[in-house]
């Protein structure tokens, strides 16, 4: 799950990691409001689930109250288009107003999963406010990194390690050290997936602060932290995969235009593999899961079938605990309610495979049946290659 960047300073700061003074506005006139009280220039900031916002307007400096209200007027409740959003975009709700500050030098600091090792990570780098991507890139010899464990903690010493290899005065090791020590603190304790000020600044004035900060959550520990959950901010988020989330089916929209639905993470990446190895482009990652109920399955099609650029649809179900006639009765109901024009690729094996078969057969709706995992991604791919033309040529 992630936060907006006001929130992820709001928790920083509960664990003594210095942040600009600021607030979040959802106004024009908070906006102004905010900057009066600030008493200097600030910086207006969109709030949205994206990196690379000063690139494209969305971070700006304002000189005046007046012109921060402005500023804000002109970004509320517009669309911000990041290399990260996609060319939709995302609503601008919100926009942080702090102060302005003078920095002599940006940082990056970093705490993940190294997926690799097995083991928490804290990254460093003296090559603050570019991302980690472009670091990566550009400096790689910049990037410093050093291990954890959650039980012995991130080790003084090794926190140390970092500060001085990133070249800090001996005055600002200490200060640095203890904003790792609470990056630690808040990484644990909610169950972060990530924790990343970028950057770590020390300004002109002597004080180091977190320009900006990103934090994500582990999904499968928010049972534990409510208030986390409140943070959730849904319309970043694309309304199918939303939908899906209250209906407890895993959902990503993709872009392409052969929709898939699946029992198993393992299949469905198979399946898009597959779709992806005869010329065609999954639209989506859909799975259902091992224990979905018929109704489950239903809403989880009625999802695929919402996605505009689904031009057809390849059920790729192994069916175990997932019974098979479970999905072939979703299918036909939705087919049957929904009067949908797209035609259907059904792959099934496992238990209850001849009764699935039996009650799609009777439906005599526009199902392909195919035992051949190839055979049927080429069907699929066909078909939604086949109905996309047949559009265009419409639309022509």
């Amino acid at each position: 799950m992630k936060i907006h960047e006001y929130q992820a300073k709001e928790l920083l700061s509960r664990y003594d990691v210095p942040v600009p003074r600021g607030s979040v506005a959802k106004t024009a006139r908070e906006a102004g409001e905010t900057a009066d009280q600030i008493s200097q220039r600030v910086v207006i900031k969109a709030q949205v689930h994206s990196g690379g916002r000063g690139k494209v307007g969305g971070i700006r400096i304002a000189e005046t109250p007046a012109e921060a209200e402005q500023i804000a007027r002109e970004l509320l409740g517009t669309k911000l288009v990041t290399h990260q959003t996609g060319p939709e975009g995302l609503t601008i709700n919100a926009v942080l107003v702090e102060e302005a500050v003078q920095a002599e030098k940006e940082l990056y600091l970093g705490m993940l999963i190294n997926t690799s090792a097995y083991a928490p990570m804290v990254i460093a780098s003296e090559a603050g406010g570019m991302e980690i991507e472009e670091i990566t890139t550009r400096n790689p010899a910049k990037i410093l990194r050093q291990h954890f464990e959650l039980v012995a903690g991130l080790l003084p010493y090794k926190a140390r390690t970092l500060a001085y290899g990133v070249n800090l005065p001996t005055e600002n090791i200490r200060p640095v050290t203890q904003v790792m020590a609470g990056m630690y603190r808040l990484f644990t304790e909610k169950d972060c997936s990530l924790v990343e000020i970028n950057p770590l600044v020390t300004t002109t004035d002597g004080r180091l602060l977190a320009l900006d900060a990103k934090i994500n959550f582990d999904d499968n520990a928010l049972s534990h932290h409510q208030d986390i959950v409140q943070l959730h901010d849904s319309s970043q988020e694309d309304p199918l995969e939303v939908e899906a989330g209250n209906t407890g089916v895993n959902y990503v929209k993709i872009g392409g235009n052969v929709g898939c639905l699946v029992n198993g993470a393992g299949l469905a990446m198979a399946t898009m593999d597959m779709i992806k190895m005869v010329g065609g482009e999954p639209a989506n990652f859909l799975d259902v899961g091992g224990g979905a109920s018929e109704e489950q399955v239903a809403q989880a099609l009625k999802i695929l079938l919402a996605d505009p650029n689904v031009k057809a649809a390849w059920i790729n179900v192994f069916g175990g605990i997932l019974r098979c006639d479970v999905v072939a009765r979703a299918v036909v109901r939705v087919l049957e309610e929904s009067k949908a024009s797209v035609p259907f690729i059904v792959r099934m094996n496992g238990t209850n495979l001849q009764e699935a078969m039996r009650v799609l057969e009777e439906s005599e709706l526009n199902i392909t049946f195919e035992a051949d995992l190839v055979s049927a991604a080429e069907k699929a791919v066909a078909m939604a290659k086949l109905r996309l033309s047949k559009a265009n040529d419409t639309s022509q």
